[in-house]
């Protein structure tokens, strides 16, 4: 194989693909990408037998071939090389000379034999999304899926297409994020599929916001396909929990709050918390909400923001990571908190079709 690629081509499409390649791994070909050579396309391909990713650049073939190659310091080679044009050869024993500019290096790979093939995939059903609303619903609910893997079918993002609309939901039993999405679909493609959070946030890392993406479903595993780019992934088996049952049904008190001065208070208070358990205690009155922390310690901290209410006094104390996490990937001036009492789950909403529910903490 012997091919020559402009050094930011390369360097995009390994970026593109290596961060799904294991540190540590006990196959060492899952350390390596593929590189294959045909028709004057270069692939390069990933998988931790998990998510497979594929991407395709153009690329002045000379002589078809493939290899595999250890993925990041193939990607801290080219990174380095100074001159914009790079030249691989790759001898039949998986040896690939490099050469850019004055600069040469031989890298060992391995054989493309040894690396595991690209899923077959047989398609059930097939949906359009643009890749900028489907980046900012994921975005809107990953970081609520649970990472306890003793509870395997909550470690990923449910989907579901049903009735027009995509609704996407993650939960870790303490807090739950929703967004739903009108799409095109026909009537009889309605499914269910819960998608890992590693292809998640391979996903959340891809997307350009450009163009299209293309999601394919079978019984076990989605395909995504957008801008060159491939990835497909098993499905996390098993039934999601009925998450509407958490969702109160009414909420007795609404108030309006300014979502960078809420999430500025949060964090400034928290610095005062070094246990990951902690809370930050809210005592909401008219027109103003106080956020108070304290720790034996370290000390305590209060800050009062303007919010815009009339209702009942109300004390609540939450997880203040928990109640940041919703507020950094929002784009809403202002949100809106519905409480009931002390001891019910609180709901954050905006202006678009998201909420989250967030379980209080009791305090003594």
């Amino acid at each position: 194989m012997k091919f020559s690629i402009e050094k930011e081509q390369i360097l995009e499409a390994l970026q593109k693909v290596q961060s799904i390649v294991g540190q540590r791994t006990t196959l060492p070909i899952l350390s390596n990408v593929m590189l294959e050579a045909n028709n004057g396309n270069l692939s390069l391909t990933t998988t931790d037998m998990e998510v497979s990713v594929r991407t395709t650049v153009v690329a002045d073939i000379a002589r078809n071939g493939a290899t595999t190659l250890p993925a990041r310091r193939f990607f801290n080679i080219c990174r380095d090389l100074p001159s914009h044009q790079v030249e691989i050869s790759v001898s039949n024993d998986d040896v690939a000379e490099i050469t850019s500019g004055a600069y040469s290096c031989k890298l060992e790979g391995l054989s493309k034999d040894d690396f595991p093939p690209m899923p077959s995939f047989e398609e059930s059903f097939s949906y359009t999304l643009k890749q900028g609303i489907l980046q900012d619903i994921l975005q809107k609910t990953s970081y609520a899926a649970s990472t306890d893997e003793s509870r395997a079918i909550l470690n990923g993002s449910f989907m579901s297409f049903r009735d027009g609309k995509l609704t996407a939901v993650c939960t870790d039993g303490r807090r739950l994020a929703l967004v739903e999405q009108e799409i095109d679909m026909p009537e009889e493609a309605e499914v269910d599929i819960v998608v890992p959070t590693k292809t998640v946030g391979e996903l959340i890392k891809t997307l350009d916001g450009e163009g299209d993406v293309s999601i394919k479903t079978s019984t076990t595993q989605v395909a995504f396909e957008f801008s060159n780019i491939f990835i497909i992934s098993k499905l996390i088996d098993g039934t999601y929990p009925n998450y509407r049952q958490v969702i109160p049904s009414q909420c007795e008190e609404r108030i309006a709050v300014d979502r960078e001065m809420l999430m500025g208070a949060v964090r400034r208070v928290s610095l005062m918390l070094d246990d990951q358990a902690a809370s930050v205690r809210i005592h909401i009155r008219e027109n103003r909400m106080e956020l108070l922390t304290s720790s034996p310690e370290v000390g305590e901290s209060r800050e009062s923001v303007p919010i815009k209410y009339n209702g009942k006094e109300i004390n609540i104390a939450f997880n203040p990571a928990f109640l940041m996490a919703p507020l950094k990937h929002l784009d809403s001036d202002e949100i809106y908190m519905e409480l009931s009492d002390e001891l019910s789950p609180g709901v954050i909403k905006c202006n678009v079709p998201f909420l989250y529910v967030i379980m209080p903490i009791r305090v003594s």
